[in-house]
């Protein structure tokens, strides 16, 4: 069963994940269990982004980049869109 805060999360996460495509971009989500572990980036909504094995987020997250949901909604929050 979820908890409380376990729902806001993911609740936040949908939010977060729909705005980004309104504004051209894909939420990703690190998959790694490690430092990464619960990290988001945003990357541009191309074909290359959308296709199974695409690169540019699991590289990412190797050269360390990624930030917490909340520090991604704010993020977009400043983006034209």
């Amino acid at each position: 069963m979820q908890t409380n805060n376990t729902r806001q999360h993911k609740a936040l996460e949908n939010l977060v994940r729909r705005e980004a495509r309104r504004k051209g971009y894909l939420l990703r989500r690190s998959r790694r269990h490690d430092d990464s572990n619960g990290l988001y980036l945003l990357v541009g909504d191309s074909r290359g982004n959308r296709l199974p094995g695409a690169a540019a987020a699991p590289n990412a997250f190797r050269r360390g980049e990624g930030d917490t949901l909340e520090c991604i909604a704010e993020e977009l929050g400043h983006l034209p869109g």
